[in-house]
């Protein structure tokens, strides 16, 4: 290992990105997620964060290896050790490259998730809702994603969940178009998603009436008042502003079914974002080795790019390409990619 990384004055991660700058058929898109553009704008954002001093010692890793080495680990999930042979850095100096970049990331992408403030805002997420799933007075898409990790030290059952694995539990809201409005992070998975999302401040402002929700409304064709809701499935509570479907089984055509087959279309948004983040950073795709602090901050940093990446006009068409959505054709869904 020591030849291999003495062998980073010939070639090292620097020429590897230069090299895939230079391919015309997106490797680089693919290697880092992202664009080269948007590449070089989180280095300027990131790199007095995270640069290191050179030493009479050794050279510092440039800062644009440290940033690559993290979104190649966010892309792929591979070991530590996987990427040290890649990188040609010891295995724990990509773990501190990794946290250093998400610390910064996480710095500087906080505000990509803001929940409404007024009700104006909430209702325009209502109506992009309405135009785009046919679901009227919808707040958000309302869910649990298990993110399985190894067995924390000392933790018994704690975060032992009910599909057997040991996972912390990611609560998001998002709205019509596949971004989070809302997140929390690093609850134990043994609780359920109803339990976890009790314990939200999402839940907290909702119950205490203070996230500022636009007031009831009719439906057209109706003169009753109908609440604006978020829309969730059995796993939780029904309540005023929170919306699951009938229980049960109805024949088609029945209102019941109608109404399930609706909610369903309009809570399928936040499946597909968990789908769209596990298929972009395949991290999700395999326990992280991680105690669960370090592995909720991954997955923060997950959230905050992939709201990132979803708005940039440079990425966009690399993080979700055409096709990548569920789309309706003749009343029946077609899965996308």
């Amino acid at each position: 290992m020591v030849s291999l990384n003495k062998s980073r004055n010939r070639y090292n991660a620097s020429d590897m990105l230069q090299d895939l700058i230079r391919e015309p058929s997106g490797q680089f898109e693919n290697f880092c997620r992202m664009s080269a553009d948007d590449f070089n704008f989180f280095l300027n954002k990131i790199g007095p964060l995270i640069v290191k001093k050179d030493t009479n010692m050794r050279k510092a890793i440039p800062v644009q290896e440290r940033f690559a080495v993290a979104l190649r680990f966010l892309a792929s999930g591979e070991s530590f050790k996987s990427l040290s042979y890649l990188f040609k850095f010891s295995a724990q100096t990509v773990l501190t490259c990794v946290f250093d970049v998400c610390n910064a990331l996480i710095t500087i992408l906080q505000d990509e998730i803001k929940m409404p403030k007024t009700w104006q805002e909430w209702k325009a997420i209502g109506l992009e809702f309405n135009k785009k799933l046919n679901f009227p007075h919808c707040l958000g898409a309302l869910d649990g994603k298990h993110i399985v990790i190894q067995s924390p030290m000392n933790s018994a059952s704690e975060f032992y969940n009910y599909k057997h694995s040991f996972s912390i539990v990611l609560m998001a809201l998002v709205d019509a178009n596949y971004c989070f409005t809302f997140a929390d992070i690093g609850c134990q998975g043994r609780i359920s998603d109803s339990g976890v999302f009790r314990n939200t401040i999402l839940f907290k402002k909702l119950d205490a009436g203070n996230l500022v929700i636009p007031e009831d409304e009719t439906l057209p064709m109706t003169d009753i008042p109908i609440p604006y809701v978020f829309v969730a499935d059995d796993a939780f509570a029904l309540g005023l502003h929170l919306m699951k479907p009938y229980a049960g089984i109805y024949e088609k055509g029945t209102k019941e079914r109608i109404f399930n087959y609706r909610l369903s279309r309009a809570r399928r948004i936040v499946k597909n974002v968990f789908g769209i983040m596990a298929a972009i950073f395949r991290v999700f795709r395999k326990p992280m080795q991680l105690e669960p602090e370090k592995a909720s901050k991954i997955v923060l940093t997950c959230v905050l790019l992939h709201n990132f990446l979803r708005r940039s006009r440079s990425s966009t068409h690399v993080y979700t390409p055409p096709g990548t959505f569920d789309t309706e054709k003749d009343g029946h869904t077609v899965p996308g990619s």
